[in-house]
């Protein structure tokens, strides 16, 4: 064989290699990939909200196999035609928030806030997170839309925050959506250690009043007068309340069984995926690290501590208020936030800590469904004034 036919391999060799992910790879690729890594190792090993991590953290590892941007491939998520990108379209265009409230809705038992209607003030009390958020953001360079988006990460909702980021700020999508839904995995480990600092020993084995039962009738009524109130004030908010308040409808009517159970089950589940691969996927390194990035990460941080911190603090500042038998345990103040329903979770593990005997799951799910509707008002609110 002459030189020629081995130049002829070598020349084909190297075009092959051109083509793999391997002569593309960046540093950011890798640090990308040891992310999604860390994200299924998570939800595998932790439990942390693994119907979530798990789908984020295999898109970001297929976001970040890295290929040839300038040879118009249609494979990447931000590439027209791919698949990837049309699937990504329901983020962009904020049509995934709303189906996942619709049903978070058909399976949202709000006995527990009927039965105990002043509960709602620890979801209000714990948006002041997303408004000091606000500030922070402001503060540090973002314009006000921009600022708004990541704001809503003080409210532990990754749909809210989606919805939010695809209006006012789509260039962070990516970034927003991952930090929501990071802060909403690690409710167990951010929100313990200020739950004891605030509160002492003797608030902490506070026992509260049973939830009365609730009627039939009441419960049907409630999506209804829930709508009309909320959106009349904040029309913004219709997408998600609307959604949230009609899942709750066809739970609660009794009749619609076959569409609660599809709201609740297949048809959230599908949405979950997709929105779960496509917002890793969108965390390509080239797009992805950068300062703005880290910033965001580090505000959403201090947006959903300072929820927690109000929550608690609220719940403290109503004891004084409220008669002697009657209190609230300051415990389930991080309710508030609307991740729902790890931290209402956290609430009752946190209890039985200090009181074997003292439930606290369903005091601390009225705050917990309180916080849903209050950070999709808050969004409402902000879209209203920065849109």
């Amino acid at each position: 064989m002459d030189a020629g036919f081995f130049g002829f391999v070598y020349e084909q060799v190297l075009e092959f290699v051109s083509h793999t992910a391997f002569s593309n790879l960046t540093w950011g690729h890798v640090v990308m990939i040891a992310v999604g890594l860390f994200f299924i190792n998570l939800a595998i090993t932790k439990h942390y909200e693994p119907l979530l991590l798990i789908p984020i953290g295999f898109g970001i590892i297929i976001g970040n196999i890295p290929f040839d941007l300038e040879a118009d491939l249609q494979i990447g998520i931000y590439e027209e035609g791919s698949v990837l990108n049309m699937l990504y379209f329901g983020v962009q265009r904020g049509l995934y928030p709303p189906i996942i409230f619709l049903g978070i809705g058909a399976m949202t038992d709000f006995s527990s806030l009927l039965s105990k209607p002043r509960l709602v003030l620890l979801g209000a009390a714990a948006q002041f997170g997303i408004f000091a958020a606000y500030a922070f953001s402001l503060y540090l360079g973002f314009n006000p839309a921009q600022s708004g988006a990541i704001a809503i990460i003080g409210g532990a909702d990754g749909p809210t925050a989606i919805f939010l980021s695809s209006k006012l700020a789509p260039e962070f999508i990516g970034p927003i959506a991952i930090a929501a839904y990071s802060y909403m995995a690690l409710v167990p480990v951010i929100q313990p250690p200020i739950m004891r600092l605030l509160t002492s020993k003797k608030e902490r084995v506070i026992r509260m009043k049973p939830p009365r039962a609730v009627p039939k009738q009441e419960k049907i009524i409630f999506p209804i007068v829930g709508i009309l109130l909320t959106t009349f004030i904040m029309p913004t908010a219709l997408p998600l309340l609307g959604m949230l308040f009609f899942g709750n409808l066809l739970k609660e009517s009794g009749v619609t069984n076959r569409l609660a159970e599809t709201a609740r089950s297949s048809l959230v589940d599908i949405v979950t995926i997709f929105l779960g691969l496509t917002v890793g996927a969108s965390t390509q390194a080239t797009v992805f690290l950068t300062r703005e990035s880290l910033m965001i990460f580090g505000l959403g941080a201090a947006a959903f501590a300072i929820a927690t911190f109000s929550g608690v603090i609220f719940a403290k500042v109503m004891n004084y208020f409220s008669p002697p038998d009657d209190r609230i345990n300051p415990l389930i103040g991080n309710s508030g936030v609307s991740a729902v329903p790890d931290s209402a979770r956290v609430s009752q593990h946190i209890g039985l800590e200090y009181d074997k005997t003292n439930h606290l799951l369903m005091h601390a799910m009225a705050a917990n469904v309180s916080g849903v509707i209050g950070s999709a008002i808050a969004a409402g609110i902000l879209l209203s004034f920065l849109a």
